[in-house]
């Protein structure tokens, strides 16, 4: 297999410049009318969607605690098919990992994973001759891992810039981009992170627009093309989602069972590997919008809610009484619906005191408490998604509680940090709070499509 040139954008710390920095280089070398391949590490659903914006391909996450570290490197080969570079942005700081597990699922692991070399962006604002201290203990830290350049962010003037290429001299790491302190770019944030691309296109462009210009005006981008093809090949074949499931393909002609997949601004999160491995299963997925759809897509015979913010949009969620309507009807049915995160919320009765679906006799309210973190889980019974027993690893992510937070049948047991259930079994409805990654545990899309087929 040819070598795929690519880099690892990491950083010290979070809130050094990673996204600035990751998303200008891909759209900076897409404008060179390259095929850039953009990668995110760990869970994140916000960030893909700029990188997208920046490339015109799918943002594609790199996970190494949901998916396993066997399956980074397919998953990546599988997403840079046929792409001239790509460009993988880290999570946190270079060597944060899943906590207590070492090295797993940080940025160094993947990129070890994938012999990429990494662009270390050190925010240098207060700094100057200690730059190297910083950046030679980040380099020798690991030895198995190779920091190919770093790129000083928030540089105040061209004395400190001197300062800075001065000190980094006789670290052995080139410096391959200055960024100077300018006004941050419109990146608006709220509770969970930034404000996801579908919510604000336009403004979204002008953003990834002008990361752009600030990373070709202050990098240099030929040699950090050189250091990406330095890159070597990796061992192993693309991932694919019909070879994972060990399934033929639909016969021509032949219409599989309809799944309705939630889009539209209150539903951005999913992984692109879910409808593909729902395609793979034979369905024929279908996206629809909550927000502006008042019926569920024709010949709909499942329903899949991902996460999102439906909190932002309770208003509007809960005036579209005729889709809530379709889908407490399709779910009292017995139709299998996959609802995660945002999608239990819209299933629950109400949500801030807002009518949802009333599918499941629940509350949703926002709160202060952020829940974030990794989740081992083993199902607690039968679903529409596992058989019981079945093991799997995901993540919470929220600012929201749902009282109760189990069913009579859980969704899941949870095993870390603390031993408990929750989330909602009841007829073909499995919702729950838990994100996983369908890649590495394909079975989960094959069973859902098969329930979609027989119900």
């Amino acid at each position: 297999m040819t070598p795929v040139p690519r880099l690892v954008v990491a950083a010290p710390a979070s809130g050094s410049g990673k996204t600035t920095v990751a998303t200008g280089l891909m759209a900076a070398f897409a404008a060179r009318g390259l095929a850039v391949s953009p990668h995110k590490v760990g869970p994140d659903y916000i960030d893909p969607g700029y990188h997208a914006l920046a490339t015109g391909r799918v943002g594609r996450n790199l996970d190494a605690y949901l998916c396993g570290p066997e399956l980074i490197a397919p998953l990546f080969l599988h997403g840079a098919r046929g792409c001239d570079l790509a460009v993988v942005e880290g999570v946190m700081g270079l060597y944060d990992g899943a906590a207590g597990q070492g090295e797993l699922a940080s940025t160094a692991h993947v990129a070890k994973l994938l012999r990429a070399p990494v662009v270390l962006v050190v925010d240098a604002s207060s700094q100057s001759r200690s730059v190297a201290a910083l950046v030679h203990g980040f380099a020798s830290w690991d030895p198995e891992m190779r920091v190919g350049g770093v790129i000083l962010n928030k540089v105040a003037s061209d004395r400190h810039e001197a300062l800075l290429r001065e000190a980094l001299d006789a670290s052995g790491v080139p410096v391959l981009g200055v960024l100077r302190r300018v006004p941050q770019v419109d990146t608006p944030s709220r509770h969970l992170g930034l404000v996801p691309v579908a919510e604000r296109r336009d403004a979204a462009a002008d953003a990834v627009a002008a990361m752009a210009a600030q990373v070709c005006a202050g990098c240099d981008l030929d040699a950090l093309m050189t250091l990406a093809r330095g890159a070597g090949a990796i061992p192993g074949a693309a991932w694919d989602a019909a070879e994972a499931l060990a399934s033929p393909a639909r016969p021509a002609g032949k219409r599989g069972p309809v799944v309705a997949v939630a889009g539209g601004r209150a539903f951005t999160f999913s992984y692109a590997e879910h409808a593909e491995l729902l395609a793979a299963a034979g369905a024929e997925v279908v996206t629809f919008d909550p927000l502006r759809d008042e019926e569920l897509p024709e010949g709909t015979a499942g329903l899949v809610i991902g996460g999102g913010f439906p909190e932002v949009y309770a208003a509007e969620l809960s005036a579209n009484e005729p889709l809530r309507k379709a889908v407490a009807g399709l779910a009292l049915s017995g139709a299998p619906v996959a609802a995660e995160c945002a999608g239990l919320l819209y299933l629950c009765r109400e949500l801030d005191g807002r009518p949802m679906c009333g599918v499941l006799d629940a509350g949703a309210r926002m709160g202060e408490r952020l829940t974030l973190g990794y989740r081992d889980a083993v199902a607690v019974g039968d679903s529409v998604l596992a058989a019981a027993g079945t093991r799997t690893r995901g993540h919470e992510f929220h600012r929201t509680a749902v009282e109760p937070g189990a069913g009579a049948a859980p969704a899941w047991g949870l095993t870390t940090p603390v031993r408990r259930v929750e989330g909602f079994v009841q007829q073909g409805v499995h919702a729950s709070y838990l994100h996983t990654h369908w890649a590495a545990g394909p079975g989960a899309a094959r069973r859902f499509v098969e329930r979609c087929r027989t119900s």
